[in-house]
């Protein structure tokens, strides 16, 4: 049976961490941030874990 290949796409937009946890960053960061308060720039700057309807699939497109 053939490897599956990693997603590179997806390979640079999650992380998972050592327990498993799939991480993401939060969209809306890129532009507009003038009328944004501080505290809400700071957020996008943390990472978040995935939604859980989405594991499933982020999980096969990096082959784990």
């Amino acid at each position: 049976m053939p490897k599956i290949k990693t997603s590179k796409t997806t390979a640079k937009r999650f992380k998972i961490t050592a327990s498993g946890k799939i991480m993401r960053r939060k969209a809306t960061r890129g532009h507009l941030k003038g009328k944004k308060s501080a505290a809400r720039k700071r957020a996008y700057t943390l990472e978040h874990p995935a939604s859980e309807s989405d594991v499933k699939n982020i999980k096969k497109a990096l082959g784990v």
